[in-house]
């Protein structure tokens, strides 16, 4: 199974993305899907979470702007991004955590620059 992330771009400071994930094929057991980012130079860090009941997660510096959500099938992984900062600029990575293993999507790049 492979993931597959979009909807990166360049986008002005206080725009909005919306960031999709989709699994090539039925993922089970399923712990947790996840958005993760890595800006230039930095170490990659958790942005939002979704465990498999539905539960939500953020990290500090984007709560109230960032919304994670799902498809019921759990094969397609959404982030929904407003109100962007400069700071904000990263490469984003889906990544699904399940009982066994775990799979990573390849970069999907977001700019946020005036």
């Amino acid at each position: 199974v492979q993931l597959q992330a979009s909807g990166g771009g360049l986008v002005q400071p206080g725009g909005s993305l919306r960031l999709s994930c989709v699994a090539s094929g039925r993922i089970v057991s399923i712990k947790s899907m996840d958005w993760y980012r890595q800006a230039p130079e930095k170490q990659r860090e958790l942005v939002a979470r979704i465990s498999s009941e539905g539960a939500t997660a953020y990290a500090d510096s984007v709560k109230g702007r960032f919304t994670i959500s799902r498809d019921n099938a759990l094969s397609t992984l959404y982030l929904q991004m407003n109100s962007l900062k400069l700071e904000d600029t990263a490469a984003y990575y889906c990544h699904i955590d399940t009982w066994f293993t775990e799979y990573w999507g390849q970069g999907t790049l977001v700019t946020v620059s005036s």
